[in-house]
């Protein structure tokens, strides 16, 4: 712990720089199959043209850079970029409303932001918003659109067009800035997860040992890179030892398996969504892969489980952790993985607790219970949560001797510390994968052209694990709700995974005597 205590994700970079200097760093490959692929050595100066063109843009130690890009080689540009300069990456889903851009900006006032050209107008629209809301928060923000492919960084690029930056001298700290995430919580505005340089460098360690991934090997990164999976096992991990990436710009389903081959991939992270859509959608001439590891989260079905074993030539491991836990908590073994067990923590080196969610008094053997988490906040748990003391104050708690976090995540031990997941204590769903809050969902729709009042609730769905469905009393019982206009509305106003699947007009919603929103009873009648 105390060379990760002292180190920087922007020196683990410019380390491994040094020792594989000639060795492959990234492949990409994009939305029409043209690949393209860099050195570290190339990447780097690709790295240091675009910290340069961020200081020209007027980037500086401890600025936010808003980060609105899928993946492409541009977004790793700016990651790291960022760590160079020692300035903070605001990370968002490319899909994300006007509304929701408006929302960050407010929050984080970025001094540049990067976004696509497709989604070019949806961005400044959420400028214009945040402007009007509050004139402060979105003044000087240089917007600048990339195409999302390989050309943002060719030589005569934006961001590639300024010479080799002039380094001030002023090395970053461990525990200074380097990202904020956006994860979906209770409340009606997503928490902000302040992520440091040492996080990145214990979670680049921590996941590389975890994997066993040494130089030779190479991920193959399909899922979105503004998540906490991408970055932090597959990303961060690679760059510990020198191994290399190979990213697609979206992910397919039905390309997945040629992708792995083609790709010449040794290791993969997925959810357990996605692991259904490949095997649910995958061509009769799939080749059969040869991978020597793969990450996966939510638990699959045992016939799920075997399937994809045989596709991909291993074993999956389930892992648990969170945007805000930093490195996995608890892994499976490599031998003996199963499809329902989220693993040990005492594999990877995690001090856990299973305790009562109210008085976090320990639960007894093979009872369910909160799950507590273990650590130094900053280093291998998140730093806290932006501008948000009463958030961090109830995540971080004082157990015992030190610091510990509350997950959330109800979970039930075996008699040999194996862990299962049984669920969340509050109303987070999990749609592919994707944090969807039941709470800020019904708070959106709430504004919604005609709606009164809503209620949101999980359904399973086959595919995306579960999917929200709304119930929605209109503002005038005389005029029925028009469905296709509130799709419309949601599509424009959420991110994709947020919008219900299925919308049911009723009279009233039920509510406990409190006026709170029964909804299981909503689920059962979904159900």
């Amino acid at each position: 712990m105390e060379a990760v205590a002292c180190a920087t994700f922007a020196r683990r970079w410019d380390e491994t720089v040094v020792a594989h200097s000639n060795e492959t760093f990234l492949v990409f490959e994009s939305s029409t199959s043209e690949l393209s692929q860099w050195t570290y050595h190339e990447f780097d100066r690709i790295v240091d043209s675009t910290a340069a063109a961020l200081e020209g843009a007027g980037v500086a130690p401890g600025s936010a850079v808003h980060v609105v890009l899928k993946n492409c080689p541009a977004f790793v540009a700016v990651w790291l970029a960022a760590a160079r300069i020692g300035a903070t990456a605001i990370f968002a889903d490319p899909a994300s409303s006007a509304r929701d851009i408006a929302m960050h900006i407010r929050r984080t006032t970025p001094a540049v932001a990067l976004c696509g050209s497709r989604n070019a107008d949806i961005y400044l629209q959420g400028v214009k918003r945040a402007s009007d809301e509050d004139a402060s928060s979105a003044l000087d923000i240089e917007v600048i659109v990339l195409e999302e492919d390989s050309t943002d960084v060719c030589l005569d690029s934006i961001l590639c067009a300024h010479t080799r930056r002039t380094p001030s001298g002023d090395e970053s700290s461990p525990h200074d800035r380097l990202a904020v995430m956006f994860t979906s919580g209770t409340t009606s505005e997503p928490k902000a997860v302040v992520l440091t340089q040492c996080n990145y460098a214990h979670v680049a360690r921590a996941m590389a040992e975890a994997a066993n991934l040494g130089p030779g090997d190479r991920w193959l990164v399909t899922l979105p890179l503004f998540h906490a999976n991408a970055q932090y096992y597959c990303f961060a991990a690679a760059i510990a030892v020198g191994a290399s990436v190979a990213m697609t710009s979206t992910f397919s389903a039905s390309q997945w398996g040629k992708q792995a081959a083609r790709l010449e991939a040794t290791h993969a992270s997925l959810f357990a969504a996605p692991i259904r859509m490949i095997l649910a959608r995958r061509p009769e001439d799939t080749p059969q892969l040869r991978l020597q590891h793969v990450w996966f989260a939510q638990s699959l079905a045992p016939g799920h489980f075997d399937e994809f074993a045989s596709m991909v030539g291993c074993a999956p491991r389930q892992l648990y952790g969170m945007t805000e836990t930093v490195a996995m908590v608890t892994a499976e073994r490599p031998e003996g993985a199963s499809s329902n067990f989220i693993g040990n923590p005492s594999l990877v080196g995690r001090t856990t607790a299973i305790v009562d969610p109210d008085s976090l008094e320990p639960v007894e053997a093979q009872t369910p219970g909160l799950l507590l988490v273990a650590g130094t906040p900053g280093c291998d748990l998140f730093q806290e949560y932006l501008s948000d003391p009463k958030a961090t104050s109830t995540a971080l708690v004082e157990y015992g001797e030190g610091t510990w976090l509350r997950t959330g995540d109800l979970v039930v031990s075996d008699q040999d510390g194996r862990l299962r997941f049984v669920g969340r204590v509050d109303d987070v769903i999990k749609v592919s994968g994707e944090n969807v809050s039941l709470t800020e969902v019904e708070a959106v729709l709430a504004q919604a052209p005609g709606v009164l009042e809503v209620a949101v609730v999980p359904r399973p769905d086959p595919i995306r694990d579960v999917v929200p469905v709304a119930y929605v009393v209109p503002r005038r019982a005389e005029t029925p709700l028009d469905i296709e206009e509130l799709n419309a509305w949601a599509a424009e106003n959420l991110p994709p995974q947020s919008c219900p699947r299925d919308w049911h007009q009723v009279d009233e919603l039920p509510r406990t005597s409190v006026g709170k929103i029964r909804r299981s009873q909503l689920t059962a009648q979904d159900a």
